[in-house]
């Protein structure tokens, strides 16, 4: 009889997920049909700090992203790193020669503040700082000409205070790096979009945060998270502490994911997991939830132990799938939909992913 029920309960845990995935699909189906162009009634000068280190395939397509903004305003791109053999200073260098009216600065600076290199760079990037609106982003993130228009637009909003940005993964390299933009488009993006659906997370991403100089000050600037490991989700919740609206706009950028090895894309996902259950346990353990599949099986297995099901399971076995797992195989179908709905038609949000027309070059951005 426990085996009776434990089926019970794993095809309950079953029909939960599948019913996750028809929302996380429907959702996306939503944003999907927000496509229209977006221009902002004012255009600010804005500050573009860039966090550099190492070398990573993509970054001159990365950055060059940033440069071919169809922005009216003035835009400045500071680019950070730590040591002047850093290989992303090449990148940095050769940019400026392709995009020579671009407003291009390079911070080299070694000195640490703190445990997170990333937040360590941002705080020596930030003397450079001119203008009153200023844009983080990580170096992995590719972006469509009008990207600072729908962020600006979007921070104007009545009530808000800074704006980040949903992403989507872009496989440059291989089968891992394949793999890691699945687990993004097929997991990390449904799961976001559901759960900001529901108001059962506030998320900051480092894929974008933009804000005014006046609520990074108030949140004192960047030396308080310096020793933070998900420091994206620590400013956005210092923020929110001030009063600030994080805005998540309609719109998804792409993450560019460049994993060579197993072993790179295991450190990644470790990482990553690791962050999650730092912030949000409740949410991490909830993940289990979304993989209907697993639990299908499970409560196959305990049914056909089960005295109390044998008859059933003989006769569903004659007539083909058990109806738990059936429905959960149907479900598992949608995520195709997620994984080639999200790489092709969440980039039509804000135009087709353009690449700038420069060849690749290396960089990548630590933490």
């Amino acid at each position: 009889m426990v085996l009776f029920w434990c089926s019970v309960a794993a095809s309950a845990v079953a029909g939960v997920g599948c019913g996750y995935l028809m929302t996380a699909t429907i959702l996306l189906r939503r944003l999907e049909r927000d496509r229209a162009g977006v221009r902002p009634a004012a255009t600010p000068a804005v500050t573009i700090l860039k966090p550099l280190h190492g070398n990573e395939p993509g970054l001159l397509e990365n950055l060059g992203s940033f440069c071919a903004q169809d922005y009216p305003g003035d835009i400045q791109i500071v680019c950070g790193v730590q040591h002047t053999g850093d290989g992303a200073v090449a990148v940095v260098e050769r940019l400026r020669e392709l995009k020579p009216t671009r407003n291009l600065d390079l911070v080299v600076d070694a000195k640490m503040h703190g445990l997170n290199r990333k937040v360590s760079n941002l705080v020596n990037m930030a003397p450079r700082i001119r203008h009153e609106v200023v844009v983080l982003a990580d170096s992995d993130i590719r972006v469509d000409a009008d990207y600072l228009c729908r962020v600006i637009a979007a921070l104007e909003q009545p009530g808000v205070g800074a704006v980040s940005c949903l992403y989507y993964g872009v496989a440059l390299t291989g089968v891992w790096a394949r793999l890691a933009a699945l687990l993004i488009n097929a997991q990390f993006l449904p799961s976001v979009v559901v759960a900001l659906a529901f108001g059962l997370a506030h998320p900051c991403f480092g894929s974008t945060l933009a804000l005014r100089r006046g609520a990074l000050t108030a949140i004192g600037g960047f030396e308080p998270f310096v020793d933070c490991l998900a420091d994206d989700y620590a400013m956005g919740a210092a923020l929110r502490a001030q009063g600030c609206n994080v805005a998540i706009p309609r719109f998804a950028v792409a993450h560019v994911c460049t994993q060579t090895s197993l072993r790179e894309l295991w450190r990644h996902q470790l990482r990553w997991a690791r962050t999650i259950r730092s912030i949000d346990p409740i949410g991490y353990a909830g993940t289990l939830v979304s993989h209907p599949v697993p639990w299908a099986l499970i409560a196959v297995l305990l049914g056909a132990g089960s005295t109390a099901l044998l008859p059933a399971v003989s006769a569903t076995g004659r007539a083909g799938l058990p109806r738990s797992l059936a429905t959960a195989l149907a479900c598992a179908r949608l995520r195709p939909i997620v994984v080639g709905g999200v790489r092709y038609k969440l980039s039509e949000l804000g135009g087709q992913l353009e690449r700038p027309p420069v060849p690749n070059g290396c960089g990548r951005l630590d933490g």
